[in-house]
């Protein structure tokens, strides 16, 4: 009894990886053999004879074309010419990371050099900068002052960035996104 309750509630995953030997389901496939020369389309029972002549495995590398196409080769190092394929495309991958910088319109012009040296060294690395412009109270009569702060701030880091959002509202705050060339 215990064993079929632990049976019972044991997590059944989808196979993983390409169907090899008797997994693949179609009648006929094209067939590649080890050294790389297609040998046409064959049944599966005849392909997969060949693949076992040769202590190999019929590999499906192709499984949407009509017939799918299948290679002779071992699945291991199939299998980890695809990890390495994997892994390689990811170390290639940059991801681009939104860092925020608020300011208020009155900020003084050395918290302001701070913030714009900060933000160059951000667009230097690839990532991209949004300002956040924030308004308290009466300065919310003074929206002028933001959109110059605004625009001195696309002045100061045109050389390293563009404007990706442009400066608009959103409540009490203006916002404004900048992306690295």
């Amino acid at each position: 009894m215990y064993q079929n309750k632990k049976n019972y509630f044991h997590k059944r995953t989808k196979f993983q990886g390409p169907k090899i030997n008797e997994r693949i389901r179609s009648l006929d496939v094209q067939v590649i053999n080890s050294s790389g020369e297609n040998l046409g389309i064959l049944p599966i029972k005849k392909a997969i004879g060949i693949a076992k002549e040769e202590g190999l495995d019929l590999i499906e590398i192709s499984p949407n074309a009509n017939p799918p196409v299948c290679k002779v080769m071992d699945i291991g190092k199939y299998k980890y010419d695809m990890q390495k394929k994997a892994n390689k495309a990811k170390k290639n991958q940059r991801i681009s990371v939104l860092k925020e910088l608020k300011l208020r319109p009155g900020t003084e012009i050395h918290d302001y050099n701070f913030k714009i040296k900060n933000a160059k060294k951000f667009l230097t690395k690839g990532d991209k900068v949004k300002f956040t412009v924030k308004f308290k109270g009466r300065e919310m009569q003074h929206v002028q002052l933001g959109k110059d702060l605004m625009q001195r701030i696309i002045a100061d880091t045109k050389d390293l960035g563009q404007v990706e959002v442009s400066p608009k509202f959103e409540g009490r705050q203006m916002i404004m996104i900048i992306q690295p060339n």
